[in-house]
């Protein structure tokens, strides 16, 4: 059996992975179809994680978005490790021939001249300098960045020009660059958004089977906060009768833990995604499945998805609005969000490859 049979492994049994299946991408030509002839009684009970090397031709990604504070993005990484069965990313896997189920989590592609590319690209000329995203698709700080290294190799080329840049992530494996965050932070270069999505340890196991532990995102939060980095806290996504009952403790304890802003994304559940999310339901929630499927469309306009601009992040409708007065509620009682604790990040400082920085 080759790794593109991977559906037909009995994928309950595999450790650490978050989807149940390897749906074929959407621009297959031909969809295999999963024959249980016995064959698979004696399948592995685990799945390899293989990486491989791309030697890109570009490394930052541009977006007109209005729902988004950033207009541009850095991903050193296709693919993610963690395994959050609602990734918004899976999707794009089928862009490279592979499927957004176990595909995505397992096989990897790292970009290994980000660096190069990115020092290239900012010494362009007419480069405009603006906060530079790190992580806007899947997790710069996965396990296999603690091999390739890619995302502190951004990291270093960002602080060697004074660029400013903005870090989401739920490993963590950040703090082995906290010389480089502390550096960048006294500079007023550097924010990082800590993904914090449930503090029910089982949920987190199914739901993000290789991401950090709930405890250990809050002592990022504290060991950042510590050594003046300014860190948030990003509630993603909040999930109906999942984890949508923890939203005001969420917000507690990383602003005890020293998080000085906050923001949540409801689920999204674009294309290949909500059928995957479907499974997991089924799985590891069959009673409370169609309750949360129906709270769901309520807020996508009887849909699973709004992929609209102002909606795909925040839904609409009763309890999208809930949601919504429930958080304000809770930031403005813990004094997040302040604007005095989130200054802006300093684009003066910027000085393009070749050029000579300034000595103060």
């Amino acid at each position: 059996m080759n790794s593109k049979d991977a559906s037909l492994i009995p994928v309950r049994s595999l450790r650490g992975r978050g989807t149940l299946t390897n749906p074929a991408n959407r621009f297959a030509r031909t969809v295999s179809e999963a024959d249980h002839d016995g064959w698979t009684e004696d399948a592995p009970l685990t799945a390899a994680t293989e990486v491989r090397i791309e030697q890109s031709k570009s490394i930052i990604t541009r977006n007109q978005s209005p729902d988004l504070p950033f207009d541009r993005s850095i991903n050193p990484y296709r693919g993610c490790e963690h395994g959050c069965v609602y990734c918004y990313a899976r999707p794009s896997h089928a862009y490279w021939d592979m499927s957004p189920g176990l595909d995505f989590e397992t096989r990897l592609i790292a970009r290994v001249n980000a660096a190069s590319l990115l020092e290239r690209e900012l010494s362009k000329p007419g480069y405009q300098c603006a906060p530079i995203n790190i992580g806007a698709n899947t997790d710069p700080y996965q396990p296999v960045e603690r091999e390739y290294r890619l995302t502190r190799e951004c990291l270093e080329v960002l602080l060697r020009y004074r660029h400013p840049v903005t870090l989401v992530t739920k490993g963590a494996l950040i703090l082995r660059d906290l010389d480089l965050l502390e550096e960048l932070a006294r500079h007023r270069l550097v924010r990082v958004m800590i993904s914090l999505t449930t503090l029910d340890n089982e949920v987190k196991c199914t739901l993000e089977p290789r991401a950090a532990a709930p405890a250990a995102r809050l002592r990022i939060i504290r060991a950042l906060s510590s050594r003046g980095v300014p860190v948030g806290v990003l509630l993603a996504p909040i999930i109906p009768m999942v984890n949508d009952v923890e939203l005001e403790r969420l917000l507690e304890v990383a602003s005890d833990a020293g998080a000085s802003s906050a923001s949540y994304i409801l689920l999204r559940l674009p294309r290949e995604v909500g059928p995957l999310f479907e499974e997991w339901l089924d799985t590891h929630m069959p009673l409370r499945a169609e309750h949360v499927l129906s709270l769901i469309r309520q807020c996508r306009g009887g849909e699973l998805y709004d992929a609209s601009f102002g909606k795909r992040y925040r839904g609409e409708g009763v309890f999208a609005t809930l949601l919504s007065q429930r958080f304000a509620l809770a930031v403005k009682r813990l004094g997040l969000n302040r604007s005095e604790l989130n200054m802006d990040l300093d684009c003066s400082l910027f000085a393009p490859p070749g050029s000579q920085m300034a000595l103060l």
